[in-house]
């Protein structure tokens, strides 16, 4: 190929002029300056000579560099593409999209700039070591759409080595949305999390993160099920964070699969996709909650749910009751943003879920979790998580 040349596009079999493809033409972010450049007296304050000043004193003292630059309210959607929303490994410039659309929420619900890094697949080392390189640019890491389990050694190991928030929202963005609908689910049926018997049917990111929110909120009786059925100590083909789920979920020992653990279950949990049949909805206790969160396909439909469940949730927006990220992603980058750049602990995401929950004044079983447009849900996120990070 020839610099400066472009290499001509292939037949697509998508079309390309639709109306998802027109919102997208040319990308959804760009660059804007946040200081005026009039003249040349801003242009010695903007750039040299007066930047050389700005320097130095970071240089002597880093901590400035929140304060001087926009670092402070500026995150990193880092992704390498290998678990994009429901479509799997499609790579870097196939995520990028996501990633794009990931910054345009966190400005428009929280006023945090956000900068999409798609970056090519490699070792757990090499992308922790890519990250951590980039890492003074920035007041916060976003990861996204990593796939499982290499996501949790990467997240843990940046954790270790960086003093910023690091956060994967795959993980604890459902998590923490899916305990604030909970929270108001057992309000609605006065009912207690102490007392449910939940399955978590999906062993991945979400559902690792949703099993051990749900625990530190109180829920004692959770069952977790994968492909090959529920998690216990018994089975010898568990990888290491399946191992852990085995020690600390199940208190009942139940083996077999999920058609097993649903029997009289409280709760469904839905972070994996495919179908649960309805013979199996069926055995479920009288005035369970079903929460099939797979977008764009329900593990239960709605329809069918309703027709078992006390409550129903799903990840769609088209159906009350959306578990959607966006309800708590933006306020907890700027809660922590705001607490001076502090790690995201498991009490703010705990404080995160319930001031999400508390923002429905009246829950009903169609309204557990407010609408992603309702007015001051970031606030209320940031605000809870900026309290506990003392």
């Amino acid at each position: 190929m020839i610099a400066g040349v472009s290499e001509p596009e292939q037949q697509s079999s998508f079309d390309l002029d639709g109306p998802a493809f027109r919102a997208h033409e040319g990308g959804k972010v760009e660059v804007r300056a946040t200081k005026p450049l009039r003249d040349k007296d801003d242009l010695s304050l903007l750039y040299t000579p007066g930047v050389a000043d700005v320097c130095l004193a970071i240089a002597e003292d880093p901590t400035l560099s929140r304060r001087f630059t926009a670092r402070n309210n500026t995150v990193a959607v880092v992704s390498d593409g290998t678990a994009v929303l429901g479509l799997g490994d499609i790579g870097p410039l196939g995520a990028m999209p996501v990633m794009e659309g990931k910054a345009v929420l966190f400005k428009h619900f929280a006023g945090v700039d956000a900068i999409p890094i798609c970056l090519e697949s490699g070792s757990v080392d090499e992308l922790v070591d890519a990250v951590e390189r980039l890492a003074p640019s920035f007041g916060g890491i976003n990861l996204e759409d990593i796939s499982a389990p290499r996501c949790f050694d990467i997240e843990r190991k940046l954790q270790e080595r960086l003093d910023i928030p690091v956060f994967h929202d795959d993980q604890h963005g459902t998590a923490i949305v899916a305990l604030a609908g909970l929270i108001n689910a057992c309000r609605v049926t006065d009912r207690q999390m102490s007392s449910l018997r939940v399955v978590v049917a999906g062993a991945g990111a979400a559902g690792v993160a949703v099993t051990k929110l749900f625990e530190l909120a109180g829920v004692r009786d959770i069952v977790v099920t994968d492909s090959r059925g529920i998690i216990e100590p018994g089975r010898r083909d568990l990888v290491a964070h399946k191992q852990d789920l085995a020690a600390t979920t199940n208190p009942r020992r139940l083996r077999g699969t999920l058609a097993d653990a649903l029997v009289d279950a409280d709760v469904y949990v839905g972070v994996s996709g495919g179908q649960v049949p309805e013979e199996q909805v069926a055995t479920m206790a009288d005035g369970c909650f079903i929460f099939a969160m797979a977008n764009p396909t329900p593990e239960v439909h709605p329809d069918l749910a309703h027709k078992y469940a006390a409550i129903v949730a799903t990840g769609r927006s088209d159906y009350p009751n959306q578990i959607n990220n966006v309800l708590a992603f933006p306020g907890i980058f700027r809660g922590a943003l705001d607490a001076g750049g502090v790690q995201i602990s498991e009490e703010m995401k705990l404080a995160a879920a319930r001031a999400i929950a508390d923002l429905v004044e009246e829950p009903r079983p169609d309204l557990i979790v407010p609408p992603v447009f309702q007015e001051g849900v970031a606030e209320a996120v940031a605000a809870a998580v900026a309290a506990h990070a003392g």
